[in-house]
């Protein structure tokens, strides 16, 4: 995504305050749960980096290095992390399905969300999960999250829509080219396999609206991030909230648990 107009839209749907962050939140809750203190993590085509933000925000300890192939997002993505202050972040410019530069297990985790959607093909989906295998650590952490297609159109037009009174029209449009580039829940379970046991494909229950490959738990969350994750979801608005319960039931009824305290 290169268009300044569509970065701008999706840099603003993202913010803490923005249409997506019920669902940008729900997917945080799940990457602490795979991320440990000290661990070096990266994040598959972080786009302006607010989803990886949240993340770094809440685990100053771990370092983090998102990967886009767009200039545009990532000069959007260090923007927003020097608004912030952070410093356990860093990014690189490059194609997800190489990771080219990045050593053979040398990561402790890799996590991505809505983001692989934007692979052209099958293939390139494969391509990318083999590169996650390769740089991954034994007993490394995945969180991979996207989209799942959608049986009809209607279905399509009726999730991308729903909230189009709350968000500028740029962004309800690449919702919905999205949710049409969402490769089947199937696409995702075939890719999936190179993991083995190592983690495991959940999707949401009813419409296979969104999808997860989660690796199992690495860590129990301390009470102070506990409490963090509790106060942000507070702090939104009721109808946010709604939006975090429902995904947290339809996740939950597809196969992805949450802890009690998420």
């Amino acid at each position: 995504m290169d268009d300044p107009a569509k970065v701008a839209a999706y840099t603003r749907a993202g913010r803490e305050d923005g249409v997506m962050a019920p669902v940008y939140l729900f997917h945080t809750t799940q990457m602490c749960q795979v991320i440990r203190p000290g661990d070096t993590v990266i994040d598959l085509a972080c786009g302006p980096a607010t989803q990886l933000a949240q993340l770094a925000r809440l685990n100053p300890d771990v370092k983090f290095v998102g990967i886009d192939l767009s200039n545009p997002m990532l000069e959007r993505a260090r923007e927003h992390i020097a608004e912030l202050h952070l410093t356990n972040v860093e990014f690189r410019q490059g194609d997800i399905t190489e990771l080219a530069g990045i050593a053979d297990a040398s990561v402790d985790a890799v996590v991505s969300s809505m983001a692989l959607h934007h692979l052209p093909s099958v293939e390139s989906l494969h391509r990318t999960l083999r590169q996650v295998k390769r740089v991954l650590r034994p007993g490394g952490g995945i969180y991979l999250a996207d989209f799942g297609r959608l049986h009809s159109d209607r279905s399509i037009l009726y999730f991308a829509y729903q909230y189009a009174d709350r968000q500028p029209e740029l962004f309800t449009l690449d919702y919905l080219h999205s949710l049409r580039a969402a490769f089947s829940v199937e696409d995702f379970r075939e890719a999936s396999r190179v993991f083995g046991g190592a983690a495991r494909l959940a999707r949401t229950f009813g419409a296979a609206f969104m999808v997860s490959i989660k690796s199992p738990v690495r860590r129990t969350l301390s009470e102070s991030l506990s409490g963090e994750l509790g106060r942000l979801r507070a702090a939104m608005p009721p109808y946010h909230k709604a939006d975090f319960r429902d995904l947290k039931l339809v996740f939950a009824l597809g196969g992805l648990r949450s802890s009690a305290s998420l």
